[in-house]
C-alpha cells in the first residue's frame, strides 16, 4: 500500500507559530505531527509515502529525509501551494492503484482497516462533527457521501482515493478536491464513506494543538 500526506499549507490560523516553522512540524508531545502520521501509516503496513510540501517546505525534507530509514518517502516540492486536489494531480505518477491520503495536520488513532482499498473513485472516513465545524462537510446515507444543507459529517482528512478520478484534471494547476474533483463524483453517488468513533483532532489553531498536547500528556 501507497500513502500521500498532504503537507504543503500555510498554517496561517496558527501564527505565530508557523511564522517560521511549518505546520506539520509543530510538536504533539514529543513528536511532530507529521512523525505520528507517518508512523501510523507504517504501522498499517505502507511502506512508501508521497508527501508535497511548499511553504517553508524544504524545513520538512530535512527534517525527514533521515528519520524513516524503512520507509521509501519522496518528496514534491510545490513552488506554490497547488491545493488539495492540485497537489495530489502533481504526485499521480507514484500511484497506479488507489492510495491512502491524508492531511499532515491531524492528530488521531483511526483504524485505518475502515479504508475500503478496493474503490472506484474515493472512500472517505468521516467523524462527528467538531465544535468548529457543526454544519459538516458531508451526510453518510447507505455508505454513499451525499451533500445536505447542514451535513453530519466532517471530514477526518483520511481517504482512500483512486487516481481515475483525476483523469480529465491537468498537471499544475490548482484544484481543491471539494470543489473541483469531487462533486460530480457525489453527484453520480461514486464516494463512499464510513463514519468512525476513534479519537481524532484537527490541530488547526493554536487552542487545538494546546488541547491536543494535553491529551497526550494525560494519555502517555
Amino acid at each position: 500500500m501507497k500513502a500521500m500526506i498532504l503537507a504543503a499549507g500555510y498554517g496561517k490560523r496558527l501564527a505565530p507559530l508557523t511564522n517560521d516553522l511549518p505546520k506539520p512540524l509543530l510538536k504533539v508531545g514529543d513528536k511532530t505531527l507529521i512523525e505520528h502520521n507517518i508512523e501510523t501509516l507504517s504501522k498499517y503496513g505502507v511502506k512508501e509515502i508521497v508527501i508535497n510540501v511548499s511553504y517553508l517546505g524544504q524545513q520538512i525534507i530535512d527534517f525527514l529525509k533521515d528519520k524513516f530509514p524503512n520507509l521509501k518517502i519522496s518528496f514534491l516540492l510545490e513552488e506554490k501551494p497547488l491545493g488539495t486536489g492540485g497537489g495530489i494531480v502533481n504526485a499521480l505518477s507514484y500511484f497506479e492503484k488507489p492510495f491512502i491520503v491524508m492531511n499532515a495536520d491531524i492528530f488521531h488513532s483511526i483504524d485505518l482497516n475502515n479504508l475500503d482499498i478496493n474503490t472506484e473513485s474515493a472512500h472517505l472516513i468521516g467523524v462527528q462533527n467538531p465544535s468548529h465545524n457543526l454544519t459538516g462537510d458531508f451526510s453518510i446515507e447507505n455508505d454513499v457521501v451525499v451533500i445536505n444543507e447542514i451535513n453530519t459529517h466532517t471530514w477526518s482528512g483520511i481517504s482512500i482515493i483512486n487516481p481515475k478520478i483525476f483523469e480529465n484534471a491537468t498537471l499544475g494547476n490548482i484544484y481543491d478536491i471539494w470543489r473541483d474533483i469531487f462533486p460530480r463524483y457525489i453527484k453520480d453517488q461514486k464516494i463512499t464513506a464510513c463514519e468512525t468513533n476513534d479519537f481524532w483532532m484537527d490541530v488547526g489553531t493554536i487552542e487545538r494543538l494546546e488541547l491536543a498536547n494535553k491529551i497526550y500528556k494525560e494519555e502517555n
